[in-house]
């Protein structure tokens, strides 16, 4: 029988307990009607509450000490009140969070990009490639060829390694980076790829009930696939996955339960998971609106 220590028992407590009310006009009530959740989400543009988390930073200013935020040998739970930002190296006028480095064991970089008025993107070090998804605002993508491309909310782009690029805006964007040093094959080339999440098809995922997307080619090119992932409320993964894949995960929407090894984190949308290779891992949707992340995942290639 699984057993909680105290921290970790009251920390969940806390958080059902918080996610269960909302402030009113009249006060505090609990289980908000659809009608009025409904409402909330669809006057605000896609992919907000990682931006405007319902446990904000502020929301949390009085319990001192307090995070939801968790590191451990195999995995990491990275809140939105324990991000840290400081200017981006390279970068002009944006403030970035790192929140997966080679420091807690990963082989790649996830880190979060708050671009402001007037402000340009850096190169990353040579042999790196680069994956970047617009969760705010709308940034321009310009290539060594002086192609541009508009890229907005729910659009991406990848860029193989050593490919000058710029990444600009005008006005305030937040990008979800991944970079990782390229893994190559001999005889196989990987390409500038611009795309869309609604522009991609599902998949089919056999014994499973989500929706899948997967954000790049499947070809050997690319050792690594971003997927989009999906559930409707009450939906969870059948299969307990234990592999040897690392993956790096943005929640963009909804809220659920998520399992990382014996552990049971209360998730919700711009919340941040490391895990890695072998973690037991295992997801459910909660609340009364679609749940979708975000996922790295490393593919392609020999782990010897």
């Amino acid at each position: 029988m699984q057993s909680f220590s105290p921290f970790s028992y009251l920390s969940f407590l806390f958080i059902l307990t918080t996610l269960s009310f909302v402030k009113t006009q009249d006060g505090f009530c609990s289980a908000p009607s659809s009608s009025i959740l409904d409402a909330d989400s669809n006057s605000q543009p896609l992919y907000w509450k990682v931006s405007n988390p319902t446990l904000s930073p502020s929301h949390l200013q009085d319990l001192p000490g307090f995070t939801r935020s968790v590191y451990k040998r195999d995995h990491a739970f990275i809140t939105p009140e324990s991000q840290v930002f400081s200017p981006l190296p390279d970068w002009k006028n944006t403030l970035g969070a790192y929140l997966i480095t080679p420091a807690i064991g990963s082989h790649f970089v996830m880190y979060l990009a708050k671009m402001q008025e007037n402000s340009k993107s850096g190169l990353p070090p040579r042999d790196v490639e680069r994956f970047i998804f617009v969760v705010q605002g709308i940034v321009v993508l310009t290539n060594i060829s002086g192609n541009a491309h508009k890229l907005t909310v729910d659009s991406y782009a990848y860029l193989p390694p050593n490919l000058d690029h710029t990444v600009e805006t005008d006005a305030a964007a937040t990008l979800v980076v991944f970079e990782r040093r390229y893994s190559g094959l001999e005889g196989h080339v990987a390409e500038l790829i611009v795309g869309s999440t609604d522009k991609q098809p599902l998949l089919e995922t056999p014994g499973e009930i989500f929706e899948l997307r997967k954000l790049l080619p499947t070809s050997l090119a690319y050792d690594f696939n971003i997927h989009i992932m999906d559930f409707q409320p009450g939906e969870f993964l059948n299969v307990k996955e234990v592999h040897y894949n690392q993956h790096g995960l943005l929640l963009l929407e909804g809220q659920g339960i998520y399992r990382l090894s014996d552990s049971w984190y209360p998730i919700q949308a711009g919340d941040a998971i490391w895990m890695a290779p072998f973690v037991p891992q295992w997801y459910a949707a909660l609340g009364k609106t679609r749940s979708r992340y975000l996922l790295y995942k490393d593919v392609n290639r020999n782990p010897l």
